[in-house]
């Protein structure tokens, strides 16, 4: 059963930009893509972006923010208009994961900003061909790119003795739950998940904890946070 759109969503992996490089015409385009999570972040990468390839004519962007992607941005950069950051736009909104593809799911990726970088090769495209290019050298990079799914989760901790927590989060892991780093204490380990934030799945998890380890260990729910977790 897919996650509901309201928990989780797809992002790319933090702290890395991600980057693929096409050739049209002599023109070069360089995608690159970085997580942002907010506008003033979004601005920052693109900033920079333009500082390191200063000797380029073009910097071209799209950001989209948010777990419904409330907050979208796109720049066509002295390309004429709509040739660019539109068509990147929609290459980000329309972008689909293997499994969202398999289960012919929408696309949900956000907190992405996309910057193409074009160096002028000397030979026009027309708008048709910059729409290609643009869209195009974006399609490419998220192919390729490292992405992930950020849920928003109910952690939920069990104190476990520690001559039991390696079998039992190996339990919990093969039952399918997201495991968080174990913590290590004197007298215990604290097994952690990350479990979706409906009521249907803190129950699920609360049974199963408490059915693997037979009742020895009681399951305490915490707060909600939102976790990166292995692309869904």
């Amino acid at each position: 059963m897919p996650i509901d759109p309201n928990v989780s969503y797809t992002v790319l992996r933090a702290n890395s930009v991600h980057s693929h490089e096409i050739e049209i015409k002599k023109s070069r385009f360089l995608a690159l893509l970085s997580r942002v999570d907010s506008e003033e972040g979004a601005r920052d990468f693109i900033a920079e972006t333009k500082a390191q390839y200063r000797d380029a004519r073009h910097h071209c962007s799209a950001f989209l923010l948010g777990p419904t992607r409330e907050t979208g941005r796109t720049s066509d950069d002295g390309e004429p208009s709509g040739t660019a950051g539109m068509p990147m736009m929609q290459t980000l909104t329309s972008h689909k994961s293997p499994t969202q593809r398999e289960r012919e799911l929408e696309g949900d990726l956000s907190d992405i900003c996309a910057v193409v970088v074009r160096w002028f090769g000397g030979v026009k495209l027309g708008a048709g061909g910059l729409v290609r290019a643009y869209s195009g050298a974006v399609a490419e990079a998220l192919e390729t790119a490292p992405l992930k799914t950020r849920m928003r989760s109910r952690s939920l901790a069990v104190r476990l003795d520690h001559s039991d927590a390696g079998r039992i989060e190996d339990d919990v892991r093969t039952a399918g739950f997201t495991v968080l780093p174990t913590s290590y204490e004197a007298d215990a380990a604290v097994l952690t998940l990350a479990v979706p934030d409906r009521e249907r799945d803190v129950q699920n998890a609360l049974d199963t904890v408490t059915s693997l380890t037979a009742g020895q260990y009681t399951p305490e729910l915490g707060g909600v946070d939102w976790h990166d977790i292995p692309l869904l």
